[in-house]
């Protein structure tokens, strides 16, 4: 994915997959890290992520989705190098959504070291997904 440095406006390829945290090639500041993931790549892309990840589980036809993704994209350009925003299509991953017992969508979960520390279904605003995450950063959810 090529992602725009919020800080010197410079584009660079980010990697769905990498150790560390992904940082501007000029400027070397942290980068947002916004990735995709499905069935076969998830445990690579989220669950052995270097970072805490915010996964949002969507679906292309949900309006509500369609309302929080920017909001998240927003979150993970406002906490680069502090969380990875992994989207998971459920109609394309179809294991993940009986994994994780998807019944509403958009679902949120919050995975550190590959494990669920919060989970929330539903559309929210900005500034309440922004405290969610925030306290589940901090092991309070």
């Amino acid at each position: 994915m090529i992602v725009q440095c919020p800080h010197c406006g410079t584009k660079n390829r980010v990697p769905a997959v990498a150790d560390g945290v992904p940082n501007c090639g000029n400027c070397h500041r942290p980068l947002p890290w916004i990735a995709d993931a499905g069935d076969d790549d998830f445990a690579d892309v989220a669950e052995r992520a270097s970072l805490p990840v915010v996964v949002d589980l969507w679906a292309t036809w949900c309006g509500p989705c369609r309302m929080v993704s920017p909001a998240l994209e927003q979150l993970a350009r406002e906490m680069a190098g502090r969380i990875k925003l992994v989207k998971v299509d459920i109609d394309r991953a179809p294991k993940l959504q009986e994994r994780f017992a998807v019944q509403a969508v958009p679902t949120l979960l919050v995975l550190r070291d590959g494990k669920i520390v919060a989970r929330q279904a539903g559309a929210a605003p900005a500034p309440a997904l922004r405290a969610w995450v925030e306290k589940a950063l901090a092991g309070d959810a």
